[in-house]
């Protein structure tokens, strides 16, 4: 008996009815109103020969006639692009042709063994026969297994119910050539999921009617409205059974092949890689001419910038070394360095090919061109080895300018550790990466040159670097032991070891040297973050009362901060508390102006993301650091978004103070640094010593210093896929964001009053776009949002009385916010259908609460200053 697999009978003609639809739409709607297409027709089966040693083994002929096309959904007649074009029309004559020359199968055991169709066919053509010779492709007992068909190789489940079986494919399991690539960060990245079954219904031992639907799914990790489906349905009904020729006499399948016609030849079942190709695209100078306005420096802070750098890239991704070096080459010193940003943002080998090419690192003059290519590759979503490489290479030669050559080394650390997330360790220009900035940082011995190493590492975090940042943060000096401290706490808590654990708790508890604050608190910090023991905790809060009068009132602020936000740590910190009650009071209630703070921004059900700002003063009420973080978080992961830190040191002379025990020496500077989206920028500096900060003081118009402005591409995703029924289909998304910060610290002796700024433009653009591409129409779906913000951040300090007040403020502008969604299907010819919808709204400004305390002093600050409203010196 033929248990195996389905068998047809000798001298009969089945006749089926075959559809393949397409639906391209939003990822809740119903399909009613998708865009998309049906293609229907007539298929004739019949057998043509059987092996004469194994009935299981049969050779069939497949023909499909009387071809359709039409629209998925009724449509009006004003709507319907296929309205009065007959299918050849429509298709192509020499299209229509190929998709009716017959194909020939041979089963064995219901598994399609072999495939034979006519060579030179167009790809697509071939791909929709092989779609419909992979729906004959059964095996009649439950079970799975690993097979071909057209979406390649893949795990397939078969249940079996009397008459009736169920196909399950795991499409995630499938192994096809396909092109694409995701984001770095999963939050920023999309979740994609595809699903594939398969129902025969079967009568006399052959198919009676088969049932297939296919289901891909995107959306945005960080915002899941955002999103779209791709469904693929295919129907093959038997209308009826006729009289059909006999059968091939003959011992093996060449011969039948051979007889039947010479020009048969066996081809692979899994789908070919075709791509119809543009007709009327502009060239990359024409694309960059039309949205060049809106990449004026003065205009990125507006969405539309963000928009155009990513229809930018996307057109960078098609083009030659040569026309990108022709737009390089065409362009001024304004317009450059967005040129840049989207050049390097494309990482196609033929872009960084042409920047490379353009770029000289022995050429001061054009350092800011440099350091907008760096910054692009630091925030590379998907970098390459090359990419690596080429800067190991330009860093090991001469860099004419300084900060560019400390840039590189920062940038190096960040792709170590982007390639080392997706496995890459081992490769070996990372392996060479690790190596050079380990060993040059044994042999530094400038201040400078190890900053720019530690750095490096901060941002690589690799677990075999921590004893080198632990035997900084001891026994290096003031800026060094911070700046390794900082580095550890980068690390996620599960690589801190009880070596790092001991170290910082000798940092904080001065078991072997005085340290200064920012080190100490930073060492407090990550003790607290990871886990601490009862001990550590009891030690901590023992040792509050007995600290320098700011940096306690910052201890304090600390643990509170632990408590109301119900981090990780503060079971263990209210069991102390709880067992310490006795001598509590006298401890908890010091004065200070010190303080630190966490918030949400934002709950969401997809993403949340919290602020937390913490400011240290020295005793004599100058800032010694202030730190605002934003951090985004889901489920699974987490995205540093952003950090800016403001420090200073040594500025107790300018309002004749004394500077704090063990603080008497240090150098005058001030400073500030940032962390973009989980990459460390190079700190800028606003002044360095006695001399330059009174020059900057006595000429100070309080200008803030730019510290990152450009294009990023934040999100970057491109899944092609195979669609059963043979069209490639495509998901794109990108998020670009255009961004501008920058951060300023004034004096005003005469108010006895310290301002520090730090303003933050950013405007964001996301595009997603779904395409279903047969060589005949394309059908998809393009969904978009924008937004633009500004959050800025001062701090006021009046040190003319202490406690001296201090008034934090964080505010949010009013931002408009938009979605666009566009559903549409097209004829090569230009005739198109389209469907819009798109919503605006604007998100109220916010001032973010700060805690009870700030907004009591900031009445005070205010207060006291309505009547003296002069200048600033």
């Amino acid at each position: 008996g033929h248990t195996t697999g389905p068998s047809l009978n000798n001298d009969k003609l089945y006749k089926f009815a075959y559809s393949a639809e397409v639906y391209v739409d939003g990822v809740k709607a119903s399909l009613q109103k998708s865009a998309g297409y049906r293609i229907s027709s007539g298929v004739d089966v019949n057998l043509l020969w059987r092996n004469p040693d194994n009935d299981d083994d049969q050779l069939i002929k497949i023909t499909i006639k009387d071809v359709q096309v039409e629209n998925v959904n009724e449509r009006p007649a004003a709507e319907n692009i296929f309205k009065g074009k007959s299918t050849e029309k429509i298709i192509g004559k020499e299209y229509l042709e190929a998709l009716q020359r017959p194909i020939v199968l041979e089963l064995v055991r219901g598994k399609v063994k072999t495939f034979y169709s006519y060579q030179n066919e167009p790809g697509f053509t071939q791909n929709i026969k092989r779609g419909l010779a992979s729906l004959f492709q059964l095996q009649l007992h439950s079970g799975s297994s690993r097979e071909v068909d057209i979406s390649g190789k893949c795990n397939t489940t078969y249940h079996v119910r009397q008459d009736q079986v169920t196909k399950i494919k795991d499409l995630d399991s499938c192994e096809i050539e396909k092109k694409g690539f995701t984001s770095h960060n999963r939050i920023l990245d999309v979740g994609t999921k595809g699903t594939s079954a398969t129902v025969y219904v079967l009568e006399d031992s052959f198919i009676k009617s088969i049932k297939a639907e296919e289901n891909f799914v995107f959306v945005l990790n960080y915002r899941r409205k955002t999103g779209a489906k791709i469904v693929s349905k295919q129907r093959l009904e038997l209308k009826s059974v006729q009289a059909g020729l006999g059968l091939i006499a003959a011992k093996q399948v060449a011969s039948v092949i051979k007889t039947l016609d010479p020009n048969y030849v066996a081809m692979p079942l899994e789908a070919e890689l075709v791509k119809s190709e543009c007709k009327k695209c502009p060239s990359l100078s024409e694309h960059w001419q039309s949205i060049r306005e809106h990449m004026h420096p003065d205009k990125l802070s507006k969405a539309e910038a963000a928009k155009s750098f990513l229809s930018f890239i996307q057109n960078i991704r098609k083009a030659t070394k040569e026309e990108i070096l022709k737009v390089i080459r065409s362009e001024n010193k304004d317009f450059l360095p967005q040129v840049v940003d989207a050049v390097t943002s494309a990482q196609t080998p033929e872009s960084l090919e042409a920047i490379l090419e353009f770029l000289d690192f022995k050429d001061a003059s054009t350092s800011i061109l440099q350091e907008r290519f760096l910054y692009a590759c630091g925030f590379a979503s998907h970098p390459s080895e090359t990419l690596l490489k080429s800067l190991t290479e330009k860093f090991k030669g001469d860099v004419a300018n300084e900060e560019i050559r400390e840039t590189l080394v920062i940038v190096m650390g960040a792709l170590i550790r982007k390639l080392c997330d997706r496995g890459g360790c081992k490769l070996p220009a990372v392996v060479e990466a690790k190596r050079l900035i380990l060993n040059r940082l044994e042999k530094a011995n400038k201040d400078d040159n190890v900053q720019m190493y530690l750095l490096a590492l901060k941002n690589a975090l690799l677990p075999e670097a921590i004893p080198v940042l632990l035997k900084y943060a001891e026994s290096g000096e003031g800026p060094i032991s911070s700046l390794a401290a900082t580095a550890l706490q980068r690390y996620d808590p599960s690589f801190l070891t009880k070596e790092v654990k001991e170290t910082m708790n000798r940092i904080y508890h001065q078991t072997r040297k005085v340290h200064e604050k920012t080190v100490r608190t930073t060492a407090a910090a990550i003790i607290l973050n990871s886990n601490p023991s009862y001990m550590e905790v009891k030690n901590i809060l023992l040792s509050i009362g007995e600290l320098p009068m700011e940096m306690n009132k910052y201890m304090l602020s600390m643990i509170q901060d632990i408590l109301h936000f119900e981090m990780p740590s503060s079971k263990t910190v209210r069991q102390v508390l709880k067992d310490m009650r006795t001598h509590n009071y006298d401890r908890f209630s010091k004065m200070g102006s010190s303080s630190a703070y966490t918030g949400y921004i934002t709950r969401g059900p997809d993403v949340s993301s919290t602020y937390s700002l913490d400011i240290l003063y020295s005793g004599s009420g100058i800032l010694r650091r202030s730190n605002m973080n934003i951090h985004v978080f889901d489920r699974n992961a987490e995205l540093h978004a952003l950090q800016v830190v403001i420090e200073a040191q040594g500025l107790e002379s300018i309002i004749a103070a004394t500077p704090d025990e063990g603080e008497e020496n240090l150098d005058s500077f001030a400073g500030m640094s940032a962390i973009l989206f989980d990459f460390q920028l190079r700190p800028v500096t606003f002044f360095q010593g006695y001399g330059d900060l009174m020059s900057k003081m006595l000429s100070a118009t309080g200008d803030a210093m730019n510290v990152v402005k450009g294009l990023v591409l934040l999100t970057d995703f491109l899944q092609e896929i195979q669609l059963q029924s043979g069209p490639t289909a495509s998901a794109e998304f990108l998020g670009g964001l255009a961004i501008d910060i920058s951060g300023g610290m004034e004096f005003s002796l005469w108010y006895r009053e310290s301002k520090t700024n730090v303003k933050n433009r950013i405007a964001v653009f996301i595009a997603g776009n779904m395409e279903v591409d047969s060589f005949f129409i394309k059908t998809g779906m393009e969904t978009t949002l924008e937004a633009e913000t500004a959050l800025d951040f001062i701090s006021t300090v009046q040190f003319s009385q202490y406690p001296f007040l201090v008034c934090m403020q964080m505010d949010r502008v009013e931002s408009p916010f938009r979605t666009h969604m566009t559903k549409y299907e097209s004829l090569p010819s230009g005739r198109r259908y389209t469907a819009r919808r798109g919503k605006a709204a604007m998100l109220a400004g916010n001032e973010y609460p700060l805690h009870q305390e700030n907004s009591n002093m900031c009445k005070k600050v205010f207060g006291a200053k309505s009547d003296s409203a002069g200048s600033w010196f």
